[in-house]
């Protein structure tokens, strides 16, 4: 049994056993996501290797295993596609900046402690673009998983096109993926450590070379190390801000829960902000060494944990056994696209998960229609699916404060006192409500005499707030009412009593 709170600091014998464990599986990953992001193969190679070990150095979770995944991928494509054509040196370039970008990004974000900012993302819109996401990967990836080859368009087109063309298909290829979906599927009920895809990739080779196979395989993979390099299109990165801050936090939400999650369950620190930072750094490391935008695996982390992963120098093996792998990574040249494509459509299904978008309806209408029409704006504007997060992020905060207009106020009349009990945020936008209650209520009730405002129901109140009070005391006063604020939050008393110790200006009185 893991002895709680034991947390070694040094490479164990566990780390490099866990280490190059997920190394046998993030190589065929890393081809398969370069794919997605419109790469060559060998970039997905580069962005799992020196980003990983960068990683390590900084990192907080000793489980928590970076390097390329499927939504990054997407969100970079989605926004190098519209300025640049994909597997092209120029495009190739503009990847690595981009991951400088999103680096710098959660560097900054790190290094000045706001790792919280990860929380605008919320719920509904992660669960929408999430889904949204998962669609669109899987549309990417059902044309080469069948052998067909669609003319130019959308994903969803491209995906509807090779659908309803079976005369495109092509047998062999529909062979290997059902093969390796089956491989996956079935080596992962035995057991989560077995490596169903490497087993996968290793066959497929195997097959592909002794049968001659003359389908679409991954092909050239240039050999030797990453290459290290400033010489990028500079001039482009005011157009890569708003896409890198986008998968800055949206690529960080999944990695922040899996080591929370992690962290709990070993009653172990875990510092979001050094996550965030270190996070940086491997994405700035992968930009230099000719990479593109990185996150956190969740299968990856998971299979890291169960083989016994100690500390987090596990995902520093995984880099480090992934860079003494460049050298003969020409060996995966003859493997089947078909196999890459199914290998990433088994990985991305589970997040389909129209469950959630139903469980957030039982509960909320409204967030649940923050889901739904991020997932829509997801489909619908790909491949620029980072303006879809923009505009859920957009939406929440929206509902948010319109919301937050509304103070709800309740009221009690007896024995010539009436008592105004408001419940939610005082602030700016949301005070008038209040003075209108009193109004409608003042008019209902002539006979009033003595007022009681129970601000116990009241969560916040601002300058504003206090100030439309005070404003609020000095009405019902001039009324000839009696008047008593009671239960008021210990944060605005001093506030309060500051500003019902004096009168209101009058109107005019400010000036002109």
């Amino acid at each position: 049994m893991k002895e709680v709170g034991a947390v070694p600091t040094r490479v164990t014998t566990a780390d490099v056993i866990a280490g190059v464990s997920v190394a046998l599986i993030v190589i065929p990953q890393s081809l398969a996501y370069a794919g997605i992001a419109g790469v060559p193969a060998v970039v997905g190679l580069y962005a799992a290797a020196v980003p990983l070990i960068v990683f390590s150095i900084f990192a907080s979770s000793p489980y928590l295993q970076t390097g390329p995944v499927a939504m990054t991928a997407l969100l970079t494509f989605g926004a190098l596609s519209a300025i640049s054509t994909p597997f092209t040196a120029e495009y190739v370039a503009l990847a690595a900046l981009l991951a400088i970008v999103v680096g710098l990004f959660r560097a900054v974000f790190g290094a000045v402690r706001l790792g919280v900012v990860v929380y605008f993302m919320s719920r509904p819109v992660l669960v929408g673009f999430t889904t949204g996401a998962a669609i669109l990967i899987i549309s990417s990836q059902l044309p080469s998983a069948l052998g067909a080859s669609p003319p130019d368009g959308k994903l969803l087109e491209r995906a509807w096109w090779a659908i309803t063309h079976p005369g495109s298909w092509e047998v062999e290829a529909i062979l290997f993926s059902l093969a390796t979906v089956a491989i996956v599927a079935v080596a992962s009920k035995i057991n989560p450590l077995v490596p169903g895809v490497l087993i996968a990739v290793v066959g497929a080779i195997l097959v592909s070379v002794a049968l001659g196979y003359d389908g679409n395989v991954v092909g050239e993979i240039p050999s030797g190390a990453p290459p290290f390099s400033l010489d990028l299109p500079w001039d482009q990165l005011t157009s890569l801000i708003i896409p890198g801050l986008v998968i800055a936090l949206i690529g960080f939400a999944e990695p922040a829960a899996i080591a929370r999650i992690y962290a709990a369950q070993d009653r172990q620190r875990w510092n979001p902000d050094r996550e965030f930072f270190a996070s940086g750094t491997a994405n700035v490391a992968s930009g230099i060494s000719g990479g593109f935008p990185v996150g956190g695996s969740f299968s990856r982390s998971s299979i890291n944990r169960l083989a016994g992963a100690r500390t987090r120098w596990s995902g520093g093996i995984t880099g480090l056994a992934v860079l003494l792998f460049l050298p003969v990574a020409g060996i995966l040249e003859p493997l089947p696209i078909a196999v890459l494509a199914a290998i990433v459509i088994t990985a991305v299904i589970r997040l389909i998960r129209p469950s959630d978008i139903v469980a957030i309806y039982r509960k909320s209408w409204l967030q649940a229609g923050i889901a739904v029409t991020t997932l829509v704006a997801t489909l619908v504007l790909a491949p620029r699916i980072d303006i879809a997060v923009v505009l859920g992020v957009g939406l929440a905060v929206g509902v948010h404060l319109v919301r937050e207009l509304k103070v709800d106020v309740q009221f009690e009349f007896r024995d010539e006192t009436l008592r105004l009990a408001p419940k939610g945020v005082m602030f700016f936008a949301s005070t008038p409500g209040l003075a209108d209650a009193l109004i409608d209520h003042l008019a209902d009730h002539p006979e009033t005499t003595r007022l009681v405002i129970d601000l116990g129901g009241v969560g916040r109140i601002d300058y504003t707030g206090a100030e439309a009070l005070q404003a609020l005391v000095s009405d019902a006063r001039a009324a000839g009412l009696e008047v008593e604020c009671v239960a008021v939050p210990p944060h605005a008393q001093k506030l309060v009593a500051s500003m019902l110790s004096t009168d209101p200006p009058l109107p005019g009185d400010e000036g002109d």
